[in-house]
C-alpha cells in the first residue's frame, strides 16, 4: 500500500518534526465526465527530446490514465529533415511553411474536434519568431486553448504581434504561474476571465526523506546551455566539499539541441574544465543522456538538494522544478518567476544569480542541519500535492470543458416562434434606423446608413402589422430615408448620415445603391399598401437605370433581385428586364472565368453576403428560362454551402477574416447577414430544384445557427425582444446589437418561413408563362 503525507510541520523541543496522518494514496483514474471530448493536442512530442515534447507527451499519457474518455489527437511538430515516429502521434505538422499549418487546421475542422489545445513557445514553430503557427490558429473553428510556456515582458515587435494574435483567436489561455497571467492581462490586454493558471504537472510518489549517514547528493536536471547558470553551482562546490567531503553534484541532461547545432559540446566541456581547475571534478557526476521519466524520478528521489541556478529571472516555467518540489526535494534556486511562486510557501532557499558564495552557504546550512533539511522536504512535498498529474488533469479538463461547454442554446422547437419587435423599435427614431448599439442600447454616435434603412423597409413588408396605419407609420420612415438619400446631381444614393441628419458623403458604395434598388423592387411587390407599392414602382422606374452601370458583382445581384420582384408584378417593365438580362450574363461570365480546380465561385476571393450571387443567377435564369444559368447557380451554391458547413453539421458562415484573402475561407468572425443570405438562396434553389433535400436541410441549418447550433454553442438571439448579437467570434457572441445583425435575424425568420412553405412545382413557372403574366 502506498500512502500520501497529510498534516503540518511543527517545532518540538527546538527540533523540526512532522505531525502527520497517513491515508491510502489514490492512483485510480478520475471519475469520468458524462460528455466525452475529442481534442487536437499540438506541440513537440516523443521521441523528440526537449521540454515541450516531454510536457506534451506527459499530457497525453496522464489524460489517458486519469481521463480516458477524453480523446487526444496528437499533432506533432516535426523537422522535415528528421521526422520522428511514435505510434501515439495522430498526425505530423512539418515545420516547412504556413501551408503545413493550414493543412493541419483543415484536418482538425474536418474531424470535428471539440477543441484544439496548442502548446506555444516561440522557438518550436517555423517562420520568423514562429509566426507560421498563425496560419493554423486563424483557421481553427473549434475553441482554441493556448498554453503559453513563455510570456515575455519585453517582447520584440514581432513577438508581441504574435502573442496578441493568439490572444485574439484563443477561446482560453493557460499559463503556469500567476506572474504570467498578470503579464498577459496588464501587458497584452487579455481578458482576465479567459486566462487560467494551471501549474506544471508532476509525478505523484510517496515521500522519500533523506537518509541519515548517506552520502549527500545535489542535483540539477535539464537541457544544458549557458542560461542554466551551472558555472555558479560548480564554483560553489569547493566550499561545499570542504564541509561535506562526501557531497556529489549530479548534473543530468544532454546539451540543448540549439546549443549543439551552434557550438557542439563546448559549453559542457567548459564546465568540465572549470571543475578540474577547482579540484572538484571527482565530486561531479555527469549523466550525459536524456532520461525517461521513471529514471529521472528515481534520481530526484535519491538527491538531498535540488539546484536551479538559472540566470534568466523571467523564466516562468520549469518542469524540473515542479518535479523536484512534488517529490519533496529541498530546493536552492535563483529567484526566477517560477521559483519565486512555487517556493514561496515551502521555505525553499533563494539566492542571487551568479552567486557561488550564496549557493554554498545555503547548501551547507541545510546539510549541516538535517532536521531543517527534513522539514523543508516535508513542506515541499505538501506543496507539491497541488501539482501532481492527477490534479493537473482535473484542472485541465475543467478548463477544456469551460471552453467547449454549450452556452445559452434555444431548443429547436422554438424555431417557429415569431421574433418580437422591441429591439427593432429601440433602434428606430423619426429619421430612420440607427446603425449600431452598445450592447442593447442604441449608439447615436454612428448615425444612420441607407443599407440598414432599406433592409428595415423590407422587414416592414413582411411583418403582419395590426393594420395599414401601423404599416404606413413604420414603412414611410424608411421609405422617406431612401427617398432623401437620392442625390440628383450625382445620380446615386448616399449611404451614411450623421445623427444630426447631415450626409457624410455625396455617393454611397455601389452595394448600398444596389440594395436601394432591391428594396424598391421588393416594396413594389410585397407591400400590403397599394399606395406604397405605387411609390416604390415609380421610384424603381426613376432610379433603377443606374444599376445598368454597376460593376460590383453584389451590387448587380442586389439590383437583379429587386428587378425580378418587379417583373413578377409587371413583366413588361423594361428597366427590370434589362437588369435581369445584364446580371445573369455578367454573373455567368464571371463564374466561367474564375472557375478552377477546387474553386467554383464568381470571384477569386470570398466576401460578405456570398449566397446572394448564386441566388441572383438562379432567379435571373428562372425568370428568363435560362436553364444553364439556373444549373450554374445551383452548382456554385452547392459549392459555397459545402464550405459553410462544419464537420459537426452546424452552419459555419464565411468569416469576415476571409474578406479579400485569395482563395482563403476562414471561420471567424461569423456574420448574421451570411445566414440570412443562405436561407434566401436556398429558397430560390428549392423552387428550381424541388427534388433535392439539400436546400431545406441547409436552410434549416442556417436558421438554427441563430438559435445556438453554431461553433460556440451559443444563442445569438432573443425572441422576446427580437434582438440579435453582432456575430460570432472565437470567444463567443459579440454582445453588441446593431441594425444589420438584428435585421438579418428578423428577415431570416421570414425567409425561413418562406422556405418551409416553398414546394418547388407550385412556385416555378416557365419563362413563357412569366412573360405572359
Amino acid at each position: 500500500m502506498e500512502y500520501l503525507l497529510q498534516g503540518n510541520v511543527s517545532r518540538n523541543d527546538g527540533a523540526m518534526a512532522a505531525v502527520v496522518s497517513l491515508e491510502p494514496r489514490n492512483t485510480a483514474p478520475l471519475p469520468q465526465r458524462v460528455r466525452p471530448m475529442r481534442v487536437a493536442l499540438i506541440g513537440n512530442f516523443a521521441p523528440r527530446r526537449c521540454g515541450i515534447a516531454t510536457y506534451t507527451t506527459d499530457i497525453f499519457e496522464q489524460f489517458s490514465h486519469f481521463q480516458p474518455e477524453t480523446r487526444l489527437d496528437v499533432y506533432a511538430l516535426q523537422d522535415p529533415a528528421e521526422v520522428l515516429r511514435d505510434g501515439r502521434i495522430y498526425a505530423d505538422i512539418l515545420n516547412h511553411g504556413p501551408d503545413a499549418y493550414a493543412d493541419a487546421a483543415r484536418r482538425m475542422n474536418e474531424d470535428g474536434v471539440d477543441a484544439v489545445w496548442l502548446q506555444h513557445e516561440f522557438g518550436i514553430f517555423a517562420g520568423d519568431r514562429g509566426e507560421d503557427v498563425l496560419a493554423l490558429v486563424d483557421r481553427i473553428a473549434a475553441p482554441l486553448i493556448v498554453t503559453l510556456h513563455t510570456v515575455l515582458s519585453q517582447p520584440s515587435a514581432k513577438q508581441e504581434a504574435i502573442v496578441r494574435r493568439l490572444i485574439a483567436r484563443a477561446s482560453h489561455l493557460m499559463v503556469m504561474c500567476r506572474a504570467g497571467r498578470d503579464l498577459l492581462i496588464d501587458r497584452y490586454g487579455a481578458d482576465p476571465e479567459r486566462v487560467s493558471v494551471i501549474e506544471h504537472g508532476a509525478p505523484d510518489r510517496p515521500l522519500r526523506l533523506s537518509r541519515a549517514g548517506a552520502p549527500r547528493r545535489l542535483m540539477t536536471f535539464g537541457l544544458l546551455g549557458p542560461g542554466k547558470g551551472l558555472e555558479a553551482a560548480i564554483e560553489a562546490l569547493p566550499a561545499i566539499v570542504a564541509r561535506h567531503p562526501d557531497a556529489v553534484y549530479r548534473i543530468v541532461g544532454v546539451s540543448h539541441p540549439n546549443e549543439l547545432r551552434r557550438h557542439g559540446e563546448a559549453y559542457r566541456q567548459s564546465l568540465e574544465a572549470q571543475a578540474r581547475r577547482l579540484g572538484v571534478a571527482g565530486h561531479i557526476e555527469w549523466i550525459n543522456r536524456f532520461l525517461e521519466v521513471a529514471e529521472l524520478v528515481e534520481m530526484l528521489e535519491d538527491c538531498d538538494l535540488y539546484l536551479t541556478p538559472y540566470l534568466n529571472l523571467q523564466q516562468a516555467t520549469s518542469g524540473t522544478l515542479s518535479y523536484a518540489v512534488a517529490l519533496g526535494r529541498a530546493v536552492v534556486s535563483t529567484p526566477y518567476i517560477h521559483a519565486r511562486e512555487l517556493l514561496a510557501d515551502t521555505g525553499g532557499v533563494l539566492v542571487e544569480p551568479n552567486d557561488p558564495a550564496g549557493i554554498a552557504a545555503a547548501v551547507n546550512r541545510l546539510l549541516d542541519h538535517p532536521d531543517e533539511l527534513e522539514a523543508l522536504q516535508l513542506r515541499a512535498y505538501r506543496r507539491g500535492r497541488r501539482t501532481v498529474w492527477r490534479q493537473f488533469v482535473a484542472n485541465a479538463k475543467t478548463m477544456l470543458e469551460g471552453a467547449v461547454a454549450p452556452g445559452r442554446a434555444i431548443p429547436a422547437a422554438a424555431e417557429r416562434l415569431i421574433p418580437g419587435l422591441a429591439a427593432f423599435d429601440a433602434l428606430c427614431d423619426g429619421t430612420g434606423m440607427l446603425q449600431h448599439g452598445r450592447f442593447i442600447v442604441p449608439d447615436r454616435r454612428h448615425g444612420y446608413c441607407l443599407d440598414d434603412n432599406v433592409r428595415a423597409l423590407m422587414l416592414v413588408n413582411r411583418v403582419a402589422w395590426h393594420g395599414p396605419g401601423e404599416e404606413l407609420r413604420r414603412g414611410s420612415t424608411f421609405a422617406s430615408f431612401l427617398q432623401y438619400a437620392w442625390n440628383p446631381e450625382m445620380r446615386r444614393f448616399r449611404n451614411f448620415m450623421a445623427f444630426d441628419r447631415t450626409w457624410c458623403e455625396d455617393i454611397g458604395s455601389e452595394d448600398s445603391n444596389g440594395r436601394a434598388i432591391w428594396a424598391l423592387g421588393d416594396t413594389a411587390a410585397e407591400s400590403r399598401l397599394p399606395a406604397m407599392r405605387l411609390w416604390a414602382a415609380n421610384a424603381f422606374a426613376e432610379h433603377a437605370p443606374i444599376a445598368l452601370e454597376f460593376h460590383a458583382p453584389r451590387a448587380i445581384a442586389f439590383a437583379a433581385l429587386g428587378a425580378v420582384a418587379v417583373l413578377e408584378q409587371d413583366p413588361a417593365q423594361p428597366t427590370a428586364a434589362a437588369i435581369v438580362e445584364r446580371c445573369g450574363d455578367r454573373l455567368a461570365k464571371l463564374l466561367a472565368s474564375m472557375r478552377r480546380p477546387g474553386w467554383t465561385w464568381f470571384e477569386s476571393v470570398v466576401g460578405y453576403d456570398n449566397p446572394r450571387l448564386s441566388q441572383a443567377l438562379i432567379e435571373c435564369g428562372r425568370w428568363l428560362g435560362r436553364a444553364d444559368w439556373v444549373e450554374a447557380g445551383l452548382v456554385n451554391l452547392r459549392w459555397m454551402l459545402a464550405r459553410q458547413c462544419g464537420a459537426n453539421g452546424v452552419f459555419r458562415p464565411v468569416g469576415s477574416d476571409s474578406f479579400g484573402r485569395d482563395g482563403d475561407i476562414l471561420p471567424f468572425d461569423q456574420q448574421p447577414l451570411e445566414a440570412w443570405a443562405a436561407i434566401d438562396a436556398c429558397t430560390s434553389a428549392r423552387r428550381c430544384d424541388p427534388g433535392s433535400s439539400l436546400w431545406l436541410d441547409h436552410g434549416r441549418r442556417a436558421y438554427r445557427w441563430f438559435l445556438g447550433e453554431n461553433d460556440r454553442n451559443v444563442a445569438l438571439v432573443d425572441f422576446q425582444l427580437g434582438s440579435c448579437f453582432d456575430g460570432l467570434t472565437p470567444h463567443g457572441a459579440n454582445q453588441n446589437v446593431g441594425a444589420e445583425s438584428l435585421l438579418a435575424f428578423q428577415l431570416a425568420y421570414y425567409g425561413y418561413e418562406q422556405l418551409l412553405r416553398c414546394d418547388g412545382p407550385e412556385w416555378r413557372e416557365d419563362a413563357a408563362q412569366s412573360r405572359q403574366r
